[in-house]
């Protein structure tokens, strides 16, 4: 099978995307996504996704983890897929495309930034000190005092595979708060991956929320990563709801190519 490729990054989370439009791409199995998304053998990738049609929307995203299973929403993926449809020649002023987690917003400015409104988070578990809430996907966010010098796979590996995630896994955020800066810097463990990351939206976007800077109502949080920064706009109702929640950022075009398989 030959596949035509098209590379995409979100502040260094990295993607293989495929136009699916005509379901060519549909018979992929979980051994052809895990060697495309391999950094010595195959194209490398955090992940890789599929762009589908669907009726009512502008698209579907579909995403599979480097590991090759179909996962949640991913927060870049998505800001990269949005992207990519506007390169295929799907230009909107607003895009509505449907995810893994329901339905989704974007948009891009002028100036190339893609904005995504992810969905409203009802519920924020605090355990031990930490954080633990579902932002398309399940996050663990731990603050520290040195997040350069964290042990970011050690310790995050130890959580997601800990006995209360050890069924499904779940994604780790080490978080150092800049106070005198208002940002925040955030190192990302993410599963399927099994590795960290140089970004992660649906983590970012955790990570701001239990950051907040306004008790309640607008909040703006700057989010430093290892590939670049975001931002993460959001209403804060209560310590357990927030809505209207906006991540936003760089996405861009690396390469295209074909590939054998």
């Amino acid at each position: 099978m030959k596949i035509e490729f098209h590379k995409y990054q979100g502040t260094g989370n990295d993607f293989i995307i495929l136009d699916n439009r005509k379901k060519e791409y549909s018979t992929l199995t979980a051994s052809h996504i895990r060697h495309m998304c391999d950094r010595r053998f195959g194209i490398g990738g955090d992940g890789l996704m599929l762009l589908n049609e669907k009726p009512g929307y502008d698209f579907e995203m579909k995403y599979y983890n480097a590991d090759g299973r179909e996962s949640s929403m991913c927060g870049n993926g998505g800001r990269c897929i949005t992207k990519f449809a506007y390169e295929l020649g799907i230009h909107k002023n607003i895009y509505h495309f449907m995810a893994a987690d329901g339905i989704h917003e974007a948009e891009i400015d002028t100036d190339g930034t893609v904005s995504l409104k992810m969905q409203d988070v009802n519920k924020v578990v605090k355990t031990h000190g930490d954080y633990i809430l579902n932002t398309g996907s399940p996050h663990y966010v731990k603050i520290v005092s040195d997040v350069m010098n964290t042990d970011v796979i050690k310790k995050g590996r130890e959580i997601r595979y800990s006995k209360e995630f050890e069924q499904e896994g779940i994604n780790v955020n080490f978080v150092e708060q800049i106070a005198d800066e208002e940002k925040i810097l955030v190192r990302s463990y993410e599963r399927g991956v099994e590795d960290e990351t140089w970004s992660c939206g649906t983590g970012v976007t955790a990570s701001a929320l239990v950051c907040f800077h306004n008790e309640n109502g607008f909040n703006d949080v700057q989010v430093k990563t290892l590939g670049g920064t975001l931002t993460v706009e959001f209403d804060r109702i209560d310590d357990n709801h927030y809505n209207n929640i906006w991540l936003s950022g760089a996405a861009e075009k690396v390469f295209d190519g074909f590939m054998e398989l």
